[in-house]
């Protein structure tokens, strides 16, 4: 099977978590600060937070936003659950902005339209989560001026997206959001086996985060109530939780992060070589966006819905491992228990019923995308 994407572990990587493992620190060593770094550089950010999952770093982001009961927040979708059960976990409400059909991603005239009726019925939300699909940013300098219009904070979900640029700045400087929350699954641009990261311009907001992954605790005297007892002394000043990430864990980022654009550029060559050989086709291929590189974590194509079912399932007998990114949040069990309902976004139930993740990833071979491109031509002939 020719799985969907993989990761890519060499030598070095192998040779970093080793040296970890023979150090006198497994986890809250050096490590962490040496990865948090290159991925604050890497973004264009000041600060860079790393912790145990991009889940993590979503809930982290809106706590430290103060997100709770009777606050809204915003997200696209057509994402993974995550995007969205961030306001959960912090006892607000959710709710979707529909997508731009011609990229998945959030739609900023829909958002516009959305925004005004929300402020009219005095139910703006408090934040807005774009989610950069498969890699390709959000046009962020229009939902950032909505945001900034409204009052509302933006968390961009760029866990596809490391890599990445927007207007010529890089995925994660944060031009027109608060913060930026990458992934480092193994699926990822980049892996840390599991892992995520939120990254801000704001010291403050930084210093509150690394709070938040560590149970809310400080060992900064001019944070506490009162004077140190001690050396030992430390205060638990608010709620948070354990997020923290290993720094076996951050070795194996930081000598990824070394590859990223190597990652980035082979992705885009791979991408470009899909709609070359698929133009052809009867199916749509990504969309994209003026002045901006896609990390292409993802090649998404839409098939005729009425034929959908038929070629997904003839790909995995030919034995290509397809995927389909996203099933819309809205239709879950649990959203519809809230009070959601098919035909509530109509374009994102339009691309569910359509989209296919095609094999993507840095050691995909011209031959194996071509067994791939042969194996979809033929599903489509059938």
């Amino acid at each position: 099977m020719i799985p969907y994407s993989r990761q890519d572990i060499r030598q070095e990587d192998i040779d970093a978590v080793v040296d970890v493992l023979r150090s006198d620190f497994l986890t809250q060593g050096p490590t962490v600060p040496a990865f948090e770094a290159a991925l604050a550089q890497a973004g264009g950010a000041r600060h860079a937070v790393a912790v145990n999952s991009a889940t993590s770093a979503l809930h982290i982001a809106c706590a430290a936003l103060d997100l709770g009961p009777g606050d809204w927040l915003w997200t696209s979708p057509v994402t993974f659950v995550a995007s969205a059960n961030c306001a959960r976990y912090c006892g607000a409400d959710v709710d979707f902005v529909d997508i731009d059909p011609a990229t998945g991603n959030m739609c900023p005239e829909r958002l516009a339209a959305k925004l005004a009726e929300a402020e009219k019925a005095g139910r703006l939300p408090r934040i807005i989560v774009p989610v950069h699909l498969a890699g390709l940013s959000c046009d962020m300098a229009r939902i950032g001026a909505l945001a900034k219009r409204y009052g509302v904070s933006v968390i961009e979900d760029a866990s596809h997206a490391i890599g990445g640029t927007y207007h010529g700045t890089p995925v994660g400087a944060c031009t027109h959001s608060d913060m930026v929350v990458f992934s480092f699954h193994p699926v990822k641009i980049v892996t840390s086996g599991e892992g995520g990261a939120v990254l801000t311009q704001d010291g403050a907001l930084a210093e509150r985060l690394m709070r938040l992954r560590s149970h809310g605790i400080t060992r900064d005297a001019a944070a506490m109530t009162h004077p140190p007892d001690g050396p030992w002394y430390y205060q638990q000043i608010e709620l948070g939780w354990n997020y923290r990430i290993t720094d076996i864990q951050a070795a194996l980022g930081h000598a990824q992060m070394d590859r990223l654009h190597d990652y980035v550029a082979t992705r885009n060559e791979l991408a470009a070589r899909y709609d070359a050989v698929l133009d052809a086709m009867p199916l749509r291929r990504p969309g994209r966006q003026a002045d901006t590189l896609s990390a292409f974590h993802l090649y998404v194509v839409r098939v005729d819905a009425a034929r959908h079912r038929q070629v997904f399932k003839g790909l995995r007998a030919r034995g290509i491992g397809v995927n389909l990114h996203y099933i819309p949040v809205h239709l879950q069990p649990y959203y519809q228990a809230l009070g959601f309902a098919e035909g509530d976004f109509p374009e994102a139930e339009g691309y569910y019923a359509e989209a296919i993740s095609l094999p993507l990833y840095p050691t995909l071979t011209p031959d194996i995308q071509d067994e791939v491109v042969a194996a979809l031509r033929a599903e489509l002939a059938a």
